[in-house]
């Protein structure tokens, strides 16, 4: 099991000096922060635990301009240390930091009062108070409080046993097959090129791994592994890792853009959310405010639709769309923050990606989005169902952010219960009213499509596809399944509803009958004017009343029998045949000898050598 540490806190209350006197580690990599005394970016460090755990530390900047750097770390991480130096006490970003946490739901930590040596046993005592009530409320309501001085080391033998006892109830990192790496370092290391760090989630890297990198589209392969700073063949989730990436430049990429497998994650504009806003926020969030939106390591502008009110207060939660300038590689359940230029919003949880405009003040919508927060994973698999249908199954799984098994033994509860639709092995889902609706619309179309052309038999399989708008690799699906439900009837390269059968009119039948006759009074040299028109002449030749053996020569189907079996004879006893023959045989002219026997060789009855022809 592996796990992150991160740090948290108002700046200067020493959040890197303890980092370094955990790990013997300076965070401090950047020149900058040396000479400013500050940490400005991430730092990275590991801590070897007394359990034999080793555990990854972000060391996130305090300061009130780096707000942005330090949401990028703060969402891989597994347990916070709130730093809060015991001269100063709670101060601004402590609580900015608290509050961003929460909104995280971070709930595992620890609140670290620093600098314990240059304080006295009364002032330490009323920050420790202090701190006591500034979680209360928040997910570290329950956290302990450690004391330490990082100079003199007292207290810090304390705070690595009280790590490694939350460490022993914390819930490792999932592994579902599907895993994500938050990019929050872009750097070149001579010799081996392209290396990225992030956290890993959801799943497993591994060497010689083809992977794709969102939003971005690219694709590259990972060339190397390192975990604290050691070489491994396995990334498992809740790593800090390292990764050198072979076929990408360090100028293609840059924080926030995601690592992962190729294939089941859409980047995306829309989100659904449930959104809360901080009680300390001065004034309400109107419908259609303009935020910016963290989201890992990802830092992009954003609109906020409310959907059941005009004006978010203070401290209240609701639904909402956040619509994204550019579009990032998110998923259902991940957090989020909000903020202003100046100050953290608020946050929440994403419920739905790819979210479709919804209409505002309805009761139905904030259904669905109450089933796909919290209900059961059928509830959860029947609402993204509904909003997506149709949908595949490997999309349908990562929308919903479950593991595979859990999600197709929920697919065929809802099946058997009558309420999901499946297609094929399980490779397209509809809810049984979107099913219904199909259908329907596939009867209409075919129905209208009889009343237009009452002598054809149906639309072509293509025409119906386009009708119903779906996509071309997944209507074989969709029809076979119509044509297993008896909705429609399979003609071939056509469809046609059960009950039509192709019938003339009265006046059609006539201008068959006299067509029909006119071939039969001359049948060696039918006369063809007039043609019937086109779907009358097909049906003709459907009902094998004729044979059309070219554009202008049709023949009675009986005198085409007839024909074939002269010639047939005639080769058989002379080893070939003419068109000559042909036509002297019938008495006909060189038009319809000639149009016949191309007509043959098409049908591979003869074949022709020079100007004769054998059988074939």
């Amino acid at each position: 099991m592996s796990f992150v540490l991160g740090t948290a806190g108002h700046v200067d209350h020493g959040k890197s000096v303890l980092v370094k006197a955990l790990t013997g580690i300076d965070p401090d990599r950047l020149q900058e922060e040396k000479e400013r005394g500050l940490t400005i970016d991430l730092g990275f460090a590991w801590l070897d635990l007394p359990s034999g755990r080793s555990v990854g530390i972000v060391d996130v900047p305090g300061h009130e301009h780096f707000i942005k750097n330090m949401l990028a770390g703060a969402g891989g991480i597994d347990v916070a240390l709130l730093v809060i130096a015991a001269d100063e006490g709670v101060m601004p970003q402590t609580k900015e930091h608290l509050a961003i946490l929460d909104l995280l739901q971070i709930d595992k930590g620890i609140a670290v009062i620093t600098k314990k040596d240059i304080v006295d046993e009364e002032l330490l005592e009323l920050v420790t108070l202090e701190v006591s009530e500034v979680l209360a409320g928040t997910t570290l309501a329950e956290a302990p409080t450690v004391a330490i001085s990082a100079l003199t080391g007292e207290g810090l033998p304390e705070l690595v046993s009280t790590i490694d006892m939350i460490l022993d109830s914390a819930i490792p990192k999932k592994d579902i097959g599907r895993p994500r790496l938050h990019i929050d370092r872009v750097f070149t290391m001579s010799g081996f090129g392209t290396v990225v760090t992030g956290t890993l989630a959801d799943g497993s890297l591994s060497k010689g791994q083809e992977i794709a990198i969102l939003p971005r589209g690219l694709t590259a392969r990972i060339r190397g592994l390192q975990s604290h700073k050691q070489k491994i063949d396995t990334a498992l989730p809740g790593n800090r890792v390292a990764v050198n990436l072979s076929g990408v430049a360090t100028s293609q990429l840059t924080r926030g853009d995601v690592v992962t497998t190729p294939g089941w994650l859409t980047p995306t504009r829309a989100f659904d959310v449930k959104l809360r806003l901080l009680p300390s926020v001065p004034h309400p969030l109107p419908h259609n405010a303009n935020v910016t939106f963290h989201h890992g390591a990802t830092e992009v502008l954003g609109k906020v639709r409310l959907l059941d009110r005009d004006k978010l207060e203070p401290g209240e939660t609701t639904w909402a769309q956040l619509l994204l300038t550019q579009p990032i590689a998110a998923i259902k359940d991940d957090r989020f923050i909000i903020r202003s230029p100046q100050d953290t919003l608020g946050g929440g949880q994403i419920v739905g990606t790819r979210a479709k405009r919804h209409r505002r003040f309805r009761p139905d919508v904030i259904e669905g989005l109450v089933a796909r927060e919290s209900g059961t994973a059928e509830h959860i698999i029947l609402a993204v169902i509904q909003e997506e249908e149709p949908v595949e199954l490997e999309k349908l799984i990562a929308l919903c952010n479950l593991p595979r098994g859990e999600a197709e033994a929920a697919i065929k509860m809802l099946s058997n219960q009558k309420k999901v639709v499946i297609l094929g092995e399980m490779e397209l889902l509809f809810s049984a009213q979107g099913w219904e609706k199909l259908e329907k619309q596939s009867r209409l179309a075919v129905q209208k499509y009889h009343q237009q052309f009452p002598l054809r038999h149906g639309p072509s399989k293509e025409e119906l596809r386009g009708k119903l708008k779906t996509p071309t690799k997944l209507f074989p699906y969709v029809l076979e399944q119509l044509i297993r439900n008896g909705a429609l009837i399979d003609a071939g390269p056509m469809v046609r509803l059960p009950e039509h059968t192709p019938q003339p009119t009265t006046k059609q039948q006539a201008e068959a009958e006299a067509f029909l006759g006119r071939l039969a009074h001359n049948p060696y040299l039918p006369s063809l004017d007039p043609i019937p028109e086109p779907d009358l002449l097909n049906l003709l030749i459907e009902q094998h009343s004729v044979v059309k053996v070219s554009d202008d020569v049709i023949f009675l189907t009986s005198t085409y029998d007839r024909m074939i079996e002269e010639i047939i004879t005639h080769i058989k006893s002379h080893g070939k045949v003419t068109v000559a023959e042909v036509r002297d045989l019938f008495h006909t002219s060189r038009k319809y000898a000639l149009a016949l026997m191309e007509y043959l060789d098409a049908k591979k009855i003869t074949r022709r050598i020079g100007d004769e022809r054998v059988l074939r």
